[in-house]
């Protein structure tokens, strides 16, 4: 009777047992690479065709034959737009939280090694052939604005009004700034537009008024850098841009998330300068 007890109680035990869950700093940023925490009990190895537990040696392969490595595909340092795709799929499986920029950096090669490392495979932090078609077989195809989700994507040509003389000239389907004088581009960056209900207007503008440190006397938000060519929308800075990308709108001005880029433009614009919206 005792050890029957006994042994009641140590079920009872494993049963009711619980683990500490990791807490998020309130009011700390977010980490951009999902970060898995390994459980203290591993768990049972299992057969190849998932039925249980292992009861032996594993089976022997069918030849003698060396099976080659994965080959990578892409690692620490890799750039360009395959680069991005990865980033995209990473972040559909919350396993990367910031970009795409297209850029294998230290946050993709964690986000990597923890995606191998939750599917048993080697956390080399590269990705592989086998890495890669298991993380195709997870996530759909990403679409433009998931690729460029936080900008750099290439702009298109510019519209034939953009041709002379000194213009901003803004692509609404590229969604790009051009400055150009006389039909050369000096400089590009991405931008962002009105929503739907606030859309940003197109046409042919020219900048009247500048406000380096201005703020919405409608929406009370800053508007840093603003180039106004089209009632009160302007061409400004955005740091809700910077921030969320193109997850969020403007209330129908051109904004620039990049605020060195945006400074060295405010810079060079003078009132009068041609402002083309084009789609």
């Amino acid at each position: 009777m005792g050890r029957a007890i006994a042994v009641a109680a140590a079920v009872l035990a494993v049963v009711t047992g619980c683990t500490v869950q990791p807490q998020d700093g309130e009011g700390k940023r977010r980490s951009p690479v999902h970060i898995e925490i390994p459980s203290g009990t591993p768990s049972p190895a299992r057969t190849p065709d998932g039925g249980g537990p292992a009861t032996g040696a594993p089976a022997p392969p069918d030849d003698d034959r060396p099976r080659a490595a994965p080959r990578v595909l892409w690692s620490r340092g890799d750039t360009g737009r395959d680069v991005r795709e990865l980033q995209a799929r990473l972040r559909q499986v919350a396993w990367l939280f910031d970009g795409p920029t297209g850029t294998y950096d230290e946050p993709t090669e964690k986000a990597v090694s923890g995606f191998q490392g939750k599917r048993g495979l080697p956390r080399t932090g590269k990705t592989d052939t086998v890495t890669w078609q298991r993380l195709l077989g997870m996530t759909r195809e990403p679409g433009t604005w998931d690729l460029y989700l936080m900008g750099g994507q290439p702009a298109d040509p510019p519209d034939p009004r953009c041709a002379t003389g000194r213009v901003l000239c803004v692509d609404k389907t590229s969604r790009t700034l051009r400055w150009m004088i006389d039909g050369r581009t000096l400089s590009t960056m991405a931008v962002r537009f009105g929503s739907e209900y606030t859309p940003t207007r197109e046409g042919v503008f020219s900048v009247y008024w500048k406000s380096r440190d201005h703020v919405s006397t409608l929406y009370d938000s800053p508007m840093p850098y603003a180039m106004f060519f089209s009632g009160g929308q302007a061409v400004h800075y955005s740091a809700d841009f910077a921030a969320r990308g193109y997850a969020g709108a403007s209330h129908g001005c051109v904004n620039v998330r990049d605020e060195a880029a945006i400074a060295g433009l405010y810079a060079q614009v003078r009132n009068g300068d041609k402002v083309v919206v084009s789609r």
